[in-house]
């Protein structure tokens, strides 16, 4: 039987008449990549679909290359190592209207792509496969994957940016040409997979989701994953792209409890049961409202780089808010709260004079200074990150008008 022809790269007539491409990346995959891509063919033919199939081959020495040209495939070499930069790059390099990628190691039926492209051809712009509702088959996925790994992501994932898919890291999905180039995916790791959902939510795409079966794979080595590499690089992105929960809901609720704590204290020592709390307490809420104080501007600062470099999709509420951080509101509230310190230092010498400069109780004069320290060093943060916020600001002008 002679195999199929090696499909061609589409010209510009047949770029317009392709409507589906489906991109495989693939990395030593010599066992079942050419399973994968005759499974694909055959569901183009049998569903009357005008597509094409890709191999984004990430540098295999097996002959994997080679195996999917002649089942069929168009193999795009990828120099870049990464399970994001082949999928970056197979995609790209795509024809079709709708885009549908899936592994090459047989984990997923390739024959049964319908759903997917039913719910592109109904107008949404990303389509996930959710493997908890479609069922994952005995070996297919390790127990820390299944009951701790991708529902602990997943479920982080939907706290921090209220998306709607239930499984982030299903490897079968699909999305729209349109909707890849609006999406402008920077990761080149297996993180590629949390960023395409979260940019897609953030940017208010439409995504939907389809039931899908995880088999085990068919390779023979070892998995590319790593479970706590991967698992850490996934966690990782996804609280780089909420400076909320990473700095500004942990810095609002230290700022919190070191003023309530500070508030209690400041009048004078007090006892709970055999335990007395005094200045030394007082100076770690100090500390607490300081390092909060620190996380929030971070959030800040996070907030206006991500939307200046494209990392984060504008958000109007908080253009409208960011408008009214003005370098001279800045330096006005900053140049109060050092006034205060330095008013409530003087006090503390003067209390100290009349003592002849001599030895002082600690419990009385330490409820000064340490307020006057944390309110002058506030004040300087503020002034210096006010400060830095108009270079933000300048970048992004200049951005808005080169």
């Amino acid at each position: 039987m002679q195999p199929p022809p090696r499909a061609e790269p589409a010209g510009a007539s047949d770029r317009a008449r392709l409507e589906l491409s489906i991109v495989m990346p693939c990395l030593n995959e010599a066992g079942t990549v050419a399973e994968c891509v005759r499974k694909a063919r055959a569901f183009l033919a049998d569903s009357g679909v005008a597509g094409e199939v890709i191999v984004a081959d990430n540098g295999s020495a097996d002959g994997s290359a080679e195996l999917a040209a002649q089942a069929g495939a168009r193999v795009i070499r990828v120099p870049v190592k990464g399970y994001g930069s082949a999928l970056q790059a197979g995609i790209a390099a795509a024809q079709g209207r709708f885009i549908i990628m899936g592994d090459a190691d047989d984990s997923y039926d390739f024959s049964h792509l319908l759903p997917f492209l039913e719910r592109l051809q109904s107008g949404c712009d990303l389509v996930m496969g959710n493997r908890f509702l479609g069922g994952i088959k005995a070996g297919a996925m390790p127990p820390l994957h299944r009951f701790l790994g991708n529902p602990v992501l997943s479920g982080i994932g939907r706290l921090f940016f209220r998306s709607p898919v239930g499984d982030f890291h299903c490897g079968l999905r699909g999305l729209t040409k349109a909707a890849f180039d609006r999406l402008d995916l920077q990761t080149t790791g297996m993180e590629f997979a949390s960023e395409m959902v979260v940019k897609a939510t953030l940017l208010g795409l439409r995504i939907g989701e389809v039931p899908t079966t995880l088999s085990p794979a068919g390779r023979g080595h070892v998995p590319h994953l790593r479970t706590w590499r991967d698992g850490w690089r996934h966690l990782r992105f996804l609280l780089l792209y909420s400076p909320r929960w990473l700095f500004l809901y942990p810095g609002l609720a230290l700022i919190v409890l070191g003023c309530v704590v500070g508030a209690w204290l400041l009048p004078g020592p007090r006892s709970l049961g055999p335990v007395t709390l005094d200045v030394h307490t007082l100076l770690y809420a100090a500390l607490a409202v300081l390092i909060g104080f620190q996380a929030v501007w971070f959030a800040v600062f996070a907030k206006v780089f991500a939307t200046t470099t494209g990392l984060l999709p504008a958000d109007e509420r908080w253009t409208r808010w960011a408008r009214r951080i003005t370098l001279e509101l800045g330096l006005a509230v900053g140049g109060a709260l050092m006034l205060v310190g330095l008013a409530a230092s003087i006090y503390a010498v003067l209390q100290w004079r009349q003592h002849a400069f001599g030895p002082l109780e600690p419990s009385r004069i330490l409820r000064i200074i340490i307020p006057a320290i944390l309110s002058f060093t506030l004040g300087c943060q503020v002034v210096l990150g006010s400060f830095f916020l108009s270079v933000l600001g300048l970048r992004r002008r200049g951005a808005k008008t080169g």
